[in-house]
């Protein structure tokens, strides 16, 4: 049996490796970090207002404008429509009118009538067009080089059916609730349909694609000499430059998401990310049914192309859409956010679980182990910013921050042991295995378990003294066989449930005496996230101890397992590892000091809207002395009225003036 199956946690899982590895899983991770590194790069220097508003409209432009069109008349003239598998194009061409079809029709069904039109027409276009070329074709050149360069040119004919066939069905849609709320009702139906396709042509990514079609045709599949290096100056400049942009357009969206639109935006990013995947998958699988009776490896290739093509997220154009017709922006916008920043863990993943049935049997537990400890590095470091940031701020001497610094803490200690046992399990020194055994399996309870208490550490000190060791497995999971799967399904779960569950209701009802809301939203997306990761380590134990044989599926449930579990760094330092009061305003007055002062200048009150300047001069004039003198009388009451004064004045965007 061997090659056919592979022996992981002391069981014979099957497993038959295909012939040729179709992505190249290597490069995934630095073009990954390459993406999001310039994203980042344009985030920060919007945030902290080195480029500015009509800057960005610019640079938003040229890209739009010229450096997409370029590139895509460049590639349309080159096109091998030979090559083509037709067959990807229709699936994912039927799996996108169907997801439209399908938000639309909810919406339209749940929506408030005053805005059904509007709000079905944006959310079917964020459900269905995708970041193709900033940010996706970049992965694609990077899993599919070596293997099917080919897949590359698929963008460039996928992109332009959201573009010409059902983005003017969303136009129309949001022409039709501008209609509907104009007054006068003028516009006729012909109108709105005129309107519509005058957007559609006018838009000049349409335009040259159906030019570089014709082109193809006339120039036989080549550009000429006389626009190549032309046409090349301007495709060249858009990976960097979009990937730029759209860091820009990230700037200061979160702020637009209130409680009102969260059950929104989750069921818009789990269509687009979710669904969008699997329908593609799932048609190809359908559509492509007679090259899948011999399970060839180019239609199995295919169809996880297919998978990691719905992954890609939203594209920035749907807010510039919003924006326009001045609808539904601040849920387009904050969907676009999210979807972007999950749209990097969920393609990792993907790519690895997609690349599984490629791996050879003795090369399964090596990378799976090799996953857990570049995980773990990463996340290290970003716990160790967290921290610092917690340190420097004092802030670990408050509640709930006391709770949260002691989850860092065990998150640290986690990432450390991972990094240590790759080192100690191949030396023979059994009493540092039982040490870094001991600290990884403790710190990692005390992540799911009540992080200040010892209950982690008594649990993996039970499982040492009743435990059996296995010494041929390198595997942290199966260090002590059953016994160690058993307690891990057995009483951290059933402490866990209990515990956890107590100790978070009593902090959040904690935080709603001490009077901090937001924090109370942030500790309640820590549990869902901690939920998470607890079902996917519970399902694990109970799949293993209830089949003989798990299967390939289990395999892939090990390497989700390992990200979220070594993975949790992550999340701490997107919630807390950006303060605003110690980071992020310092840094932008010590660039405005060293630019020259120009920023400061910028936030005079000639730079300040009339009515906003009315509005503050009125309280200064007629509430703050009165506020002053409630603050000695009686400070708590006037301390949060002040308080909720100052945040007011401060969303107005008018503290310079007081």
């Amino acid at each position: 049996m061997e090659g056919h199956y592979v022996t992981i946690h002391g069981l014979n899982v099957t497993h038959n490796a295909l012939s040729t590895p179709a992505m190249s899983i290597d490069r995934l991770f630095p073009a990954l970090l390459e993406c999001f590194g310039i994203i980042l790069c344009g985030y920060v220097a919007g945030r902290i207002g080195v480029i500015g508003a009509g800057q960005v409209k610019g640079l938003g432009s040229f890209v739009s404008c010229f450096a997409l069109p370029a590139l895509l008349f460049k590639n349309m003239v080159q096109l091998q429509f030979a090559d083509v598998v037709w067959s990807f194009l229709w699936s994912v061409l039927i799996a996108k009118v169907c997801v439209f079809v399908l938000v639309c029709t909810l919406t339209l069904l749940v929506a408030d009538p005053e805005s059904k039109y509007s709000k079905a027409g944006l959310f079917s276009i964020f459900a269905t067009q995708s970041n193709d070329f900033a940010l996706g074709y970049p992965i694609v050149d990077a899993l599919y080089r070596s293997s099917h360069p080919d897949y590359g040119q698929y963008l460039y004919l996928v992109a332009p059916v959201s573009l010409m066939l059902l983005n003017p069905v969303g136009f129309a849609l949001c022409e039709l609730q501008c209609w509907r709320q104009s007054p006068d009702h003028n516009h006729s139906k012909l109108h709105i349909i005129a309107t519509v396709l005058l957007r559609v042509i006018k838009n000049p990514i349409v335009f040259m694609v159906m030019v570089g079609i014709i082109c193809h045709f006339l120039f036989g599949g080549h550009v000429p000499a006389l626009l190549g290096e032309f046409v090349d100056g301007l495709a060249d400049s858009f990976g960097g430059a979009a990937l730029f942009y759209l860091g820009l357009t990230m700037v200061g969206q979160m702020h637009k998401l209130n409680r009102s639109t969260g059950v929104t935006l989750i069921l818009l990013i789990t269509a687009k990310l979710l669904m969008m995947p699997l329908m593609c998958k799932d048609m190809l699988e359908l559509l492509d049914a007679g090259n899948s009776g011999n399970r060839s490896a180019n239609h199995s290739s295919l169809s996880d192309y297919a998978f990691l093509y719905g992954v890609f997220p939203t594209a920035p154009s749907v807010a510039i859409y919003a924006g326009q017709y001045n609808m539904q922006l601040e849920v387009v916008t904050s969907g676009m956010v999210i979807s972007t920043l999950l749209s990097a863990p969920i393609m990792y993943l993907s790519a690895w679980l997609l690349t599984i049935p490629w791996m050879e049997a003795r090369h399964l537990i090596s990378e799976l182990q090799e996953v857990s400890f570049n995980i773990s590095i990463i996340s290290l470091i970003a716990l160790v910013w967290t921290i610092a940031v917690m340190l420097l701020s004092k802030k670990f001497k408050r509640l709930p921050h006391m709770f949260a610094t002691n989850l860092f803490l065990a998150q640290l200690l986690v990432c450390v042991s991972m990094v240590l046992w790759k080192f100690v399990v191949h030396q023979d020194n059994m009493l540092a295995q039982i040490l870094t055994f001991t600290l990884l399996y403790g710190s990692l309870y005390s992540t799911y378990l009540w992080t200040g208490n010892t209950v982690p550490f008594l649990i993996v000190g039970l499982l040492l003294v009743v435990g059996e060791r296995e010494s041929k497995t390198t595997d942290s999971a199966f260090f002590y066989g059953k016994w160690q799967v058993g307690f891990h399904c057995s009483i951290f779960d059933a402490v866990c449930r209990h515990v956890e569950c107590h100790v978070k209701i009593s902090l959040v009802g904690g935080l709603k005496l001490l009077h901090i809301p937001v924090l109370c939203t942030i500790y309640r997306n820590d549990h869902s996230c901690l939920c998470v990761c607890h079902g996917q380590n519970l399902s694990s134990c109970l799949w293993w101890l209830l089949n003989t044989d798990p299967g390939r599926l289990y395999l892939e449930l090990q390497f989700f397992c390992a990200v979220t579990n070594y993975g949790q760094g992550f999340i701490s330092f997107g919630i807390f590892g950006l303060d605003e009061h110690l980071i992020i305003l310092p840094f932008k007055k010590r660039l405005a000091a060293f630019c020259g002062g120009s920023q400061e200048e910028s936030c005079g009150p000639a730079a300040v809207p009339e009515e906003i300047r009315l509005t503050c001069t009125q309280f200064v004039r007629y509430h703050k002395n009165q506020c002053v003198q409630d603050i000695v009388r009686k400070r708590f009451v006037c301390r949060c009225m002040c308080a909720c004064v100052y945040m007011q004045v401060k969303q107005r965007e008018c503290v310079c003036l007081l």
